[in-house]
């Protein structure tokens, strides 16, 4: 095979979150409308490399997926060793912000998938002016814990062998071989007690049932996209998401399941496209 370079570029940004300097890793591809691309709990921006690898997104979008602090390429900050990770709300969103505001990013798009489609659905209620459009990928106000988070930090077992068992079954049917098993090569890498972290976000401090029935899609319109297969947000959470949130679009997409973009971007890219077009010819 001749050598090829991917077209996405990965830098380092420091800024600080809510006073505290941090060194985010994000990784940026294509020019015009601004893509923030958020990656699901205990992983990384590679969920979303198709997306940066893809010319007909790129060309009109400048698409940008980055690491959440702890995650990936992005360090904790500073004294992270005397403290237990925990992501919350504030926490969550004043890392988007920050993200935007130091690029200085104009009415940025945000799309985020799982827990990243949770935090869309709270800027939405808190800071719509702020963005030209948001898609939330595998979103809901509030999704029953279905999982045991006391054996994601142990010292008998792996904890990224764990995690890659526990989502591995969130992955439809229909994914490529190659692409499911990259999508579980991403969890098996994660830091110690990080995506036990991220789900004190998801399952505790990142409840917004009643809170969605705030949401003006007429101040920035809002897509949820879900995948049938998705057993931790199912079709049915998201049904009764969109019925309180007039004039948001809604999708179930069909041989798909929690994680889209990674699992099977091909068929993903058939549901995201016609949403990116709508939105680049929007006014």
């Amino acid at each position: 095979m001749a050598p090829k370079l991917d077209p996405m570029i990965g830098r380092y940004l420091r800024t600080e979150i809510g006073g505290v300097p941090h060194r985010l890793y994000f990784e940026e591809a294509g020019q015009g409308i601004p893509l923030v691309c958020l990656h699901t709990a205990g992983a990384d921006n590679r969920q979303y490399r198709h997306l940066l690898a893809d010319p007909e997104i790129t060309r009109r979008f400048r698409v940008l997926a980055f690491d959440l602090p702890w995650h990936g390429k992005s360090t904790p900050p500073d004294g992270w060793e005397r403290e237990e990770y925990r992501l919350t709300t504030e926490s969550y969103t004043a890392a988007i912000r920050a993200f935007c505001a130091s690029l200085e990013l104009d009415k940025p798009v945000v799309m985020g998938c799982s827990i990243g489609g949770r935090i869309v659905l709270n800027l939405a209620i808190a800071h719509a002016a702020e963005f030209r459009a948001l898609i939330a990928l595998e979103a809901a106000d509030f999704q029953q814990p279905w999982y045991d988070t006391a054996w994601l930090h142990r010292p008998d077992v792996h904890g990224g062998e764990v995690c890659a068992a526990l989502i591995s079954g969130l992955i439809a049917p229909h994914s490529p071989p190659v692409s499911r098993h990259e999508t579980l090569w991403m969890y098996m890498q994660g830091g110690p007690g990080v995506f036990k972290g991220d789900l004190y976000f998801y399952r505790v401090d990142g409840d917004l049932r009643e809170r969605v029935k705030a949401i003006d899609t007429r101040r920035c319109p809002l897509y949820l996209l879900t995948g049938e297969y998705d057993f931790s947000c199912t079709p049915e959470d998201t049904l009764r998401t969109a019925e309180q949130i007039p004039g948001v679009e809604v999708q179930i997409m069909k041989e798909l399941g929690h994680f889209p973009m990674s699992e099977n971007p091909a068929k993903f890219r058939e549901y995201i496209l016609p949403v990116l077009e709508k939105i680049a010819s929007g006014p």
